[in-house]
């Protein structure tokens, strides 16, 4: 006899599709006070939502074969094509495996110079804007991650380029549009979020095909190639077929430009909001980050493992606005998941976001508490109470180099600037592919006594 999660109540149905379409974290929220497993029809598709670690654990990694990247990421493969974000099975093996190596510890560790550099001259942008007149942080640090992306994985400058956050902005509104239409409204239709869309495939396109470019003749120069660019490039030039080659490695890289800065970009204002709203953490981390770099210094690679407290900070960050706030994934054959049946083709859920939360794994769950990440109290806790970057085969393969920038931004910045968010600011989480802050985060700045 088959055994389903619970469903919601009747009455609550319409409510929680409702928030599918203009409150997503809601409808997740809603879903995880109902059970840790629940079961919502959605038309003709079955959503599987399921919120507690052994649960993720079976579908992010014990049975991760079984589960594809599901709604939501189906849905961008509009622009992302079959990059290694969305794409499956042997494809996506190949593609992994090409570009692993440049974001091996040895390698990133030796990248550090880079990110403090990239870090510094965004400090001294800041603090040649401070007064009284607004700055918005979420775009000057997206600056800073696309900075940090071209110089650490691409060997390339993307100044000049300043489209790239704009487009992907097009593109996250139209995956999201696609996920709550289900796909069922061509791209033709002349909204205005699909208008946008085509304009920024156009321009992404065309960005992609001038660093690709430029790239190619510095490697027929005799550049190296042990960047995850340039890989990209010699895994395209062993295709057999030109034409499906050129596609892929337009979409591989397309993927790498989202990934490389999004998730990153989104930490970053996340956590300058934390400090600014908690003056006495921002103390903290003032305080370690003048001991460890004393004398106004770029921090180095190994001044990552002595910045403890603004690492926790960054972590309980992410615990309270996950950059990957939700897992989706599509069931390939039926399957077991604490006891439910879960259907082949069944659309499964986990969600960090609402994980994150759990009132059963963190005590008083939202409130902005560092010291949760204590190595002896992160001994206690579950493996998978806590996975920002997703977790298994398909565990974000930029985490450490996004760690490393989230930290030294945040030490460098705090060490010299005091920020703070206008009144009325609230800070709201938008969840597109990333866990977005709606409207940017609009700060005035001034140094730092």
């Amino acid at each position: 006899m088959s055994v389903h999660p619970p469903g919601p109540p009747v009455w609550a149905l319409p409510g929680l599709l409702r928030k599918l379409a203009v409150d997503r974290l809601g409808m997740m929220q809603d879903a995880a006070e109902l059970s840790d497993a629940v079961r919502v029809s959605m038309g003709p598709k079955k959503l599987f939502i399921f919120n507690r670690p052994d649960y993720a654990k079976h579908v992010l990694a014990d049975n991760a074969a079984n589960y594809h990247k599901g709604i939501g990421l189906v849905e961008s493969r509009k622009v992302l094509g079959d990059g290694l974000l969305t794409s499956e099975g042997e494809l996506w093996r190949a593609q992994r495996r090409n570009v692993q190596p440049a974001f091996k510890p040895g390698r990133i560790a030796a990248q550090a110079g880079f990110v403090a550099e990239e870090s510094g001259q965004l400090v001294d942008l800041l603090r040649r804007r401070a007064g009284d007149e607004p700055v918005d942080l979420l775009q000057e640090v997206t600056g800073l991650t696309l900075g940090v992306l071209g110089r650490t994985l691409m060997d390339t400058s993307l100044e000049g380029h300043d489209g790239i956050a704009h487009a992907f902005e097009a593109v996250q509104d139209q995956a999201m549009f696609d996920m709550v239409s289900q796909g069922l409204v061509p791209t033709w239709v002349p909204f205005g979020t699909q208008r946008r869309f085509r304009k920024a495939r156009k321009e992404l396109a065309r960005i992609v095909d001038l660093l690709v470019a430029d790239r190619s003749s510095r490697m027929s120069e005799g550049d190296g190639a042990d960047d995850a660019f340039a890989r990209m490039i010699l895994a395209a030039r062993e295709r057999e077929d030109p034409a499906l080659a050129r596609r892929l490695l337009q979409e591989e890289l397309v993927t790498l430009l989202l990934a490389g800065h999004e998730t990153t970009a989104s930490t970053l204002g996340w956590t300058l909001l934390m400090l600014a709203r908690h003056p006495h953490v921002r103390d903290l981390v003032r305080e370690e980050a003048r001991a460890v770099l004393a004398g106004g210094r770029l921090p180095e690679a190994e001044d990552l493992h002595k910045l403890t407290y603004t690492t926790q900070v960054v972590q309980e960050t992410m615990r309270l606005y996950p950059p990957v706030w939700i897992l989706p994934r599509i069931a390939q054959r039926p399957d077991e998941v604490g006891g439910f049946d879960v259907p082949a083709k069944a659309d499964v859920l986990v969600c960090p976001y609402t994980l994150h939360r759990h009132p059963d794994l963190w005590d008083d769950p939202e409130r902005f508490d560092p010291g949760r990440f204590d190595p002896a109290r992160v001994a206690n806790r579950p493996r998978y109470a806590y996975i920002p970057f997703g977790a298994g085969p398909r565990f974000c393969v930029g985490s450490n180099l996004g760690m490393m920038e989230a930290v030294f931004v945040t030490a460098l910045v705090t060490r010299d600037l005091d920020l703070a968010v206008l009144p009325g600011h609230e800070g709201i989480a938008e969840p597109m592919m990333s866990l977005r802050m709606r409207g940017g985060l609009p700060m005035t700045i001034r140094p730092a006594d």
